[in-house]
């Protein structure tokens, strides 16, 4: 992002616009200021009286006061303008912000998918462990010599990863089977 990039005309407007309000808004605070600083310094030799003199001092404090409050709300206003105009017509960066995201959200994704299939292959191992021992003990009601109910039920994984590539029953599949053999 440190390289410039040529801005459009009607953006280099509102930049010159921005820096040109910028300029003259801190102008006036410094101005303002100043002469607050120099009002408050009490002259001795004035053929006005002390307390004409104190009244035109006060009110010219406010005045100036009030001018840079002026120039500060000014210059807030400056500021959200330049957050807005750099929201609105930053698109590289928000284009950059949206890809950051969609990579890490697809890391995650991956992250998952990898978890989920360890555990699936955990849980199919500890099934296997489990229904071993089941028709191997005295509780079984199934002939010990017929095949295991996980490998009865499920026919083998295809290689491919895919929602479609999924492992379906082997009963379905016989099913499936008999019902082609009857056609």
């Amino acid at each position: 992002m440190s390289q410039q990039r040529a801005l459009p005309q009607s953006k280099e407007t509102f930049l010159q616009s921005y820096n040109k309000r910028l300029k003259d808004d801190i102008k006036s605070v410094m101005e303002n200021f100043r002469e607050i600083i120099k009002t408050a310094k009490i002259e001795e030799g004035t053929q006005v009286s002390r307390t004409t003199q104190g009244q035109q001092d006060n009110y010219e404090m406010h005045v100036r006061a009030a001018n840079i409050v002026r120039a500060g709300e000014s210059l807030m206003k400056l500021v959200s303008d330049l957050k807005q105009f750099l929201i609105l017509n930053d698109f590289p960066s928000i284009n950059e912000a949206i890809n950051q995201r969609n990579q890490q959200l697809r890391s995650l994704q991956e992250e998952c998918d990898k978890k989920l299939i360890a555990l699936r292959d955990e849980i199919s191992i500890d099934l296997y462990v489990l229904e071993e021992e089941y028709y191997s003990s005295g509780y079984s009601l199934c002939d010990t010599n017929n095949l295991l109910l996980c490998e009865a039920y499920w026919r083998p994984e295809p290689t491919t990863s895919s929602p479609e590539g999924l492992a379906m029953p082997l009963v379905a599949a016989m099913h499936g089977a008999d019902l082609m053999e009857e056609a």
